[in-house]
């Protein structure tokens, strides 16, 4: 099989994008049509998502049709209601008596502040990324509902880096993939596995590098925190998780969160992960924990790494460190 280090090499998955460079916004759906048993984790306290509690365990429904990641605030979540169009028409969903209802959970960053506040992803445009989505490579970068994605922003974001959306994904016990999607909107910073360096942080007043959130905020910072931010995303596999199992594994997928930004899971933040399980490979959970952590902390680094100066927001990459 071909691995494109990608959530699409979990079987039954496909990604589709749609992308807005002049208003700075768009949104992701991650289909999985036949339909996948789901979770979810939702750490930060500044949270905008949909049909989260149905993924709780002890909750009736078991599977999703797709997942909608968006960018627009609170308004972006109708874009749901596109990728819901687009499933009903073509027979996916949960049976009813009175015919198929699409499951459609969604999370939503908060873009308004860079690029046209008043244009957001709605219903057109979920409907659009579910017609772009293919099972194959994936693109990253600011696209979709990373294109208007900023981190660093604890002195507002004006002093931000540019971010975006990245994916990755590993072979675990011979032939399980595990896979993650996320979009990298955090107020704090973006560290160098292992290293501890920030990647992408605050900038310094002279450009020649990043400041550190941490250090400001337990300093005596005047500036207000922007007021809402988040990392939101998927873990994919094809191993066989119960709903209680997927939703453990999304609380487990947050230390790749914790690894990668700091301060993650504020007051500030909305992180949410959502799991989709889509196989009949028998794996264990432990296991799983360890590579959904480990995928999802690289799918950060790509975000940055594969982001572009967009709306006078620098990347990382156009910025001299010393």
């Amino acid at each position: 099989m071909v691995m494109y280090g990608a959530i699409t090499d979990v079987p039954g998955i496909k990604v589709g994008h749609y992308t807005d460079k002049q208003a700075v916004t768009g949104c992701t759906v991650i289909l999985c049509e036949q339909g996948s048993v789901a979770g979810v984790d939702v750490s930060g306290s500044s949270p905008g998502t949909r049909e989260t509690d149905l993924l709780q365990p002890g909750n009736l429904v078991e599977k999703v049709q797709a997942i909608v990641l968006s960018g627009g605030s609170a308004f972006g979540l109708d874009a749901a209601t596109g990728v819901m169009k687009y499933l009903e028409e073509r027979g996916f969903g949960y049976e009813t008596s009175a015919g198929r209802v699409p499951i459609v959970p969604a999370a939503i960053i908060f873009d308004l502040n860079i690029g046209d506040s008043k244009v957001r992803p709605g219903a057109n445009e979920g409907y659009q990324a579910c017609l772009a989505a293919t099972d194959g490579k994936v693109t990253e970068g600011c696209v979709g509902a990373g294109t208007g994605a900023t981190v660093g922003k604890i002195l507002g974001v004006e002093r931000a880096i540019k971010s975006g959306l990245g994916t990755a994904s590993q072979k675990i016990a011979g032939d399980i993939v595990v896979a993650a999607l996320i979009v990298v909107n955090a107020v704090g910073d973006v560290i160098e596995l292992g290293t501890g360096k920030i990647l992408a942080g605050p900038r310094k007043p002279d450009e020649s590098g990043f400041l550190s959130t941490s250090e400001l905020w337990k300093g005596e910072l005047k500036e207000a925190v922007p007021p809402f931010n988040t990392v939101i995303g998927v873990v994919a596999t094809d191993a066989k998780l119960s709903k209680a199992e997927a939703s453990k594994l999304a609380r487990v997928a947050q230390v790749g969160i914790a690894r990668t930004i700091d301060p993650c899971h504020t007051m500030y933040d909305g992180d949410a992960l959502f799991v989709l399980s889509s196989g009949d490979k028998d794996a264990d959970v432990n296991a799983l924990g360890a590579a959904a952590a480990e995928v999802v902390a690289e799918a950060i680094v790509r975000a940055i790494q594969k982001a572009e100066t967009l709306a006078g927001v620098p990347a990382a990459k156009d910025i001299r460190t010393c």
